[in-house]
């Protein structure tokens, strides 16, 4: 079993992800969100905020005032160390987030366009096969794998009534997975090294539909219900295995495809709830259930478990007018627990929670911000056997508010 394996080595690959974890699936399934989300431990559903690009729940574009443009990136930096119980190592990456943009159509009508991952795939581990007959002639396993899946969307919103919008965003999702397994005997040239590389193209659809509905009370009290759906289908896939016998001279390699493996995409249930006093504090959170337990991966109907996750989080502006620098940032704090998709041995790998900080500071002279946070997460196996990981994460996001659509004056 991998997570029975030696880890020592492991290799930094160049890579958003080291974890032997994503060998299942279609790897490391991203926690999608804009800048302010990810120091909030996550919630997206029910914020409603006119300075960001909340892509998660497309309901939120109709928010955008008329006269802003807004264009948003971000990146991540992280460090993860790896333990089964006996081993340990250390892993450094780096990753893309998401780059997104958002303008008014209408008064009645926000779009969206960007791009962002939907999944990691990265490992690399060695360990040994005992050959019970012959100690001598065990073999050395090498596991790695690389690629993902990508994401391209675009999106709208439309406000039906003074509180009620709804939106929805189409995207393109696309990438390549590969898997590679080689075993080499080092006490017995006679038996060839074998290579066998698995690789999963992937080009489809993904739909997302989102609602939100917001009750005033007052006018400095705001509740915010969100919600989000994501239907699953079957998607468009193809598998190549190349077969490789002994090297490039004194070997064999045959290739097989199958265009009609099937794999899906899990339908996902999303809700949130979000208070805002006075503009100035939000309190909100999330749940979120993925029904990864209804599709095929590879034409195996039980690869997977069910995905569930709860998110809690708050931000809070001192004084949005005040003079003082440090009253008009943006302090974020939030935590989650989930229930991650992956299945070895027939069972749940592992859970996984994190707790998030973060701010917002705003760049003199602009409505623009730079978003900073830190995300310390622990994934724990379920069995004593399987791998834990801990991992510090700094996301960088800068967001960039310009007014574009006014008259200006000429005297």
């Amino acid at each position: 079993m991998l997570m029975l394996l030696g880890m020592a080595g492991m290799a930094v690959a160049q890579n958003n992800t080291n974890s032997p974890y994503t060998r299942y699936g279609y790897g490391q399934l991203v926690d999608q969100g804009p800048a302010n989300s990810k120091g909030m431990g996550g919630i997206a559903y029910g914020v409603r905020d006119k300075n960001h690009v909340n892509f998660v729940n497309p309901a939120s574009y109709s928010a955008v005032d008329s006269l802003t443009f807004i264009f948003d990136g971000g990146v991540s930096l992280q460090n993860t160390n790896f333990s089964n119980g006996t081993l340990k190592t250390n892993a450094k990456n780096s990753s893309f987030d998401y780059v997104s943009m958002l303008f008014r159509a209408a008064p009645w009508c926000g779009i969206s366009l960007g791009v962002l991952p939907y999944s990691n795939v990265g490992y690399g581990m060695t360990g040994t096969l005992e050959n019970s007959g012959n100690a001598d002639n065990s073999a050395q396993v090498t596991y790695a794998g690389d690629g993902g899946l990508h994401q391209a969307y675009i999106g709208a919103s439309f406000k039906l009534f003074k509180d009620f919008s709804v939106g929805a965003n189409i995207s393109y999702l696309w990438g390549d997975i590969i898997h590679m397994r080689g075993e080499t005997y080092p006490s017995d040239a006679s038996v060839f090294p074998l290579t066998i590389q698995n690789t999963m193209t992937v080009r489809s659809y993904k739909l997302d539909i989102g609602a939100q509905y917001t009750f005033n009370v007052g006018k400095k009290h705001a509740v915010t219900l969100g919600a989000v759906f994501t239907p699953g289908h079957d998607l468009s896939n193809s598998i190549e295995i190349l077969t490789q016998t002994g090297n490039s001279t004194t070997g064999s390699t045959t290739s097989t495809r199958d265009s009609v493996a099937t794999s899906g995409l899990a339908a996902t249930w999303g809700a949130g709830l979000t208070y805002v006093y006075d503009g100035r504090l939000t309190v909100g959170v999330d749940g979120m259930v993925q029904q990864w337990d209804d599709v095929s991966f590879m034409n195996n109907a039980d690869a997977f478990s069910k995905r569930m996750k709860v998110a809690v989080g708050a931000e809070y502006q001192p004084n949005p007018l005040g003079r003082n620098y440090f009253s008009v940032v943006k302090y974020r704090v939030g935590g989650y627990f989930t229930k991650p998709y992956y299945k070895v041995g027939g069972v749940r790998a592992a859970n996984e929670y994190g707790i998030t900080a973060g701010l917002a500071l705003p760049i003199p002279r602009t409505r623009s911000l730079l978003n900073l946070s830190a995300q310390y997460v622990c994934t724990k196996g379920k069995v004593a056997s399987f791998l834990d990981e801990r991992t510090l994460r700094l996301c960088i996001g800068l967001t960039f508010n310009e007014r574009w659509f006014f008259k200006r004056k000429v005297d």
